[in-house]
């Protein structure tokens, strides 16, 4: 059994939905396909969700009577037969429908999850039906009938496997099931999701789940990049990558993937393929547990980074100080990104700043605070172990005109990582590029 997610570029347009009719057909066995929504849906219910929350209902209402319009559009143009558009329209006004007694109720603050699903629902719809329409059977396992989160709001996946496995099995000569990602319900049994970039996660979970052949991750370019294109020419796929430093690439900016969708598939030992709908035939980058390449892969970029620089006297020669200054991160549930420290100074980055200046008030408590917005983390992985003498003077060397905040290296095996001022980060990913990846 193999897993195939598709993203919302590859479900783009009525065309983009039609070609993926080959994908899955040349895709040899049982198949599950996880769908996103259809692309630039799931911005616009964004914004839906934004306008009710300032209750301007005129401007939430003209947004989806926009999206209606372009979605009838490409039914018109996805189906040939009368039975089938007439069928994919009473779906589409069944979903929107939903949508407005939302926008529509004067109690929107529990539903905002509801309006984003949507998109989700409609999308796996659609291809249900083209497919249908084509004559190729298939199923749909609506994700709310088994993906759920528990009470941490981690993956429940003994729910999820009990619930998933009773739908496959009353289906078990079928060979295409559909359903949506991103989606799921929470340990209440309320709409969820799985936040942005999600689908990439449910993709895994139910591969975990189902003990899967291999993961499909089918998106716009060809494979995971060893730098980023929009700001560096001549960079190039990565063919093979450990999961470890395709976790560290996709946490640190690689945005093709979600950094959590590494860890089902490295816990069950299950093969990620990230592929292209635009190029199927292109080989695209293969995660699994090794790889025969060694030294530095790829870099990858992380914007929008706030540096904490924490310094105090009480720190010499003292314990129990940085537990106090974790303790306060960890109580507004606020993630580290780096950390540095010296006998009287800790310096850490977060990319949450939503507790900012509540961490900061706490924080006086102990030490003098210094604050810096605008920071970009350059993320550069490789096979860093210790006896591979020389790999970080050359990334430090290849950084030497550029002025450097934060450095992090020897906590992981698999990459450097650098803090500097967002202005500095297209230098410093063209000079890597140059020096590091392009350098023959």
């Amino acid at each position: 059994m193999k897993v195939l997610k598709f993203g919302g570029t590859s479900l783009g347009s009525a065309q983009r939905i039609k070609n993926l009719k080959d994908i899955i057909l040349n895709t040899k066995g049982i198949k599950i396909i996880v769908l996103s929504a259809m692309s630039g849906t799931t911005n616009i219910l964004v914004s839906i969700n934004e306008y009710l929350k300032e209750r301007n209902i005129k401007a939430a209402n003209e947004e989806l009577n926009s999206l209606e319009l372009k979605y009838n559009d490409v039914i018109e143009e996805l189906f040939s037969k009368k039975s089938f558009i007439d069928k994919s329209r009473i779906m589409l006004k069944f979903h929107f429908s939903c949508i407005r007694d939302i926008i529509n109720c004067k109690n929107i603050s529990e539903e905002k999850n509801n309006i984003l699903a949507q998109g989700e629902l409609i999308s796996t719809f659609l291809l249900h039906y083209y497919l249908q329409e084509e004559n190729i059977e298939n199923i749909m396992l609506p994700a709310l009938d088994f993906m759920r989160l528990d009470k941490n709001g981690e993956p429940d996946y003994k729910f999820i496997k009990t619930n998933l496995s009773k739908n496959l099995n009353e289906n078990k000569n079928e060979q295409i099931f559909i359903s949506q990602g991103y989606i799921c319900r929470d340990n209440f049994g309320n709409i969820s999701n799985l936040k942005r970039g999600g689908s990439d996660y449910s993709a895994a979970i139910i591969g975990a789940v189902v003990k899967a052949e291999e993961i499909q991750i089918w998106t716009d370019i060809d494979g995971i990049r060893n730098n980023d294109p929009r700001f560096v020419e001549k960079t190039e796929a990565v063919r093979h990558l450990p999961f470890d430093e395709a976790a560290e690439l996709a946490y640190f900016g690689a945005k093709i993937l979600h950094p959590s969708s590494i860890k089902p598939a490295k816990e069950f030992n299950i093969p990620v393929l990230l592929k292209n709908t635009l190029n199927p035939e292109d080989i695209g980058t293969k995660i699994s547990k090794t790889s025969n390449k060694k030294g530095i892969l790829a870099v990858a970029a992380k914007d929008n980074i706030t540096a904490i620089s924490i310094k105090s006297t009480n720190m010499l020669l003292s314990y129990g100080y940085l537990r106090k200054i974790f303790e306060i991160f960890e109580k507004w549930k606020t993630p580290i990104d780096m950390i540095t420290t010296s006998e009287v100074a800790v310096s850490l980055s977060i990319d949450d700043t939503s507790k900012l200046d509540y961490i900061i008030e706490e924080l006086k408590n102990y030490a003098c605070i210094d604050i810096n917005k605008n920071q970009s983390i350059i993320c550069v992985v490789g096979d860093f172990i210790a006896n591979n003498i020389g790999l970080a003077s050359e990334v430090l060397n290849s950084l030497k005109d550029i002025p450097l905040r934060m450095i992090s290296y020897g906590g992981s095996q698999h990459n450097i990582s650098i803090l500097l001022d967002e202005n500095q980060k297209i230098n410093a990913l063209k000079s890597l590029n140059n020096k590091l990846l392009n350098s023959n």
